[in-house]
């Protein structure tokens, strides 16, 4: 934003990116998560390996900003619990590849399971006008999302 944008404009920055940090703070914590001792990094880095799969370590690590000895240690843990596979990239035998497992997925689609289900409970406490806006304002904020994709600061 630019130093001669309107206050309203930085007003309404500041409030959407404090709402969205909040939501996403509230909605991080699942018992699946919990239950199976994954930090919010953890649960990040196996969403990533999930959805991007199979994915280079330096890939992954570049995608989470995580440091590569960090990482080795997540996905050695990863590993050892099921969660992920660990292979040589057939194109470059010095590469590592990791891929989600049949259990690493189903934690994940646990663990989106129920944010969804916390996000239907909020959604009903609201009012139907509510509820419209926020489905209303739903096209907009996946535009904002895309937007921001490959944002790196």
């Amino acid at each position: 934003m630019s130093a001669s944008a309107p206050a309203l404009e930085l007003d309404t920055a500041a409030r959407l990116r404090a709402s969205i940090g909040k939501l996403s703070r509230r909605l991080r914590p699942t018992a699946a998560g919990a239950a199976a001792g994954l930090t919010p990094t953890r649960i990040s880095v196996l969403f990533t390996i999930a959805r991007r799969g199979p994915i280079r370590l330096s890939e992954l690590a570049q995608a989470e900003g995580l440091n590569p000895t960090m990482l080795s240690r997540v996905i050695a843990d990863f590993a050892e619990s099921g969660l992920v596979t660990r292979a040589c990239d057939p194109g470059d035998r010095r590469a590592a590849l990791v891929e989600a497992t049949t259990a690493g997925r189903k934690l994940c689609d646990r663990m989106l399971g129920e944010r969804t289900d916390v996000l239907e409970v909020a959604l009903a406490a609201l009012d139907d006008t509510d509820r419209r806006a926020v489905e209303q304002a739903l096209p907009v904020l996946e535009r904002l999302a895309h937007v921001l994709k490959d944002r790196r600061g």
